[in-house]
């Protein structure tokens, strides 16, 4: 099965006209509107935290689709707009809804981990991605369970990656983890822990051995 067939399983929560759009896309890119189609999938990702944690491997069977089609990069350009767009906005997003903010750091952590230049992740991307990761290791934030669950499930996922491109960087995140997580002004437990397992894991190479798999997951999973 080709990309396009893997993404199709993905559209089944949009409406029919849009499933249309979608399935297009994915088969024949020259014939729609791919800048409409770049905000659909940005929209949608800012509304379903599902849709929001595997939209990038639709964007990518989308770019590569385009690419060969035609050679050109028009859904590509349409997306990362629409992601400057929302990263300018990120603090109004975040007041307005905590959920769209969360779906919007994931989406594109997503993005990030699937899109590819010669085979390097985008350096486009690596400060957003980084500033959006600094917003959720901050004090108020921290005090939100899902805000640093998204943190420490984005950090599993692109941790190392962003690390490659910018080390300097993590380590002033882990700063800002280790400051939360030592001097915790009303953090809930299960937070806590988490920021725990994160500074563990990055310390041992962005691994997990099994006893601290064990460890943190059966305390999450009670």
């Amino acid at each position: 099965m080709g990309e396009a067939g893997r993404e199709e399983y993905k559209i089944q929560s949009f409406d029919a006209e849009t499933q249309q759009l979608l399935k297009t896309a994915l088969k024949d890119p020259g014939a729609v509107d791919l800048e409409k189609v770049a905000n659909v999938i940005v929209d949608h990702s800012l509304q379903d935290r599902v849709f929001s944690k595997e939209a990038g491997r639709m964007c990518y069977a989308i770019i590569q689709a385009e690419s060969k089609q035609a050679g050109q990069s028009v859904f590509r350009r349409g997306l990362l707009n629409r992601l400057q767009q929302e990263y300018q906005t990120r603090e109004q997003l975040r007041a307005r809804s905590l959920q769209g903010w969360v779906c919007y750091v994931t989406f594109i952590c997503n993005i990030f981990d699937y899109l590819r230049v010669n085979n390097m992740p985008m350096m486009a991307l690596v400060n957003p991605v980084y500033d959006c990761l600094f917003r959720l290791a901050q004090p108020d934030s921290l005090n939100e369970e899902e805000e640093v669950d998204c943190l420490v499930l984005q950090l599993h996922r692109v941790g190392e990656q962003l690390e490659k491109m910018n080390g300097q960087r993590m380590d002033e995140l882990f700063v800002l983890i280790r400051d939360g997580f030592l001097l915790p002004t009303g953090l809930s437990s299960l937070a806590q822990l988490l920021l725990l397992e994160i500074i563990e894991f990055r310390a041992a190479g962005w691994k997990t051995t099994a006893a601290a798999h064990k460890y943190y997951y059966s305390e999450v999973s009670d």
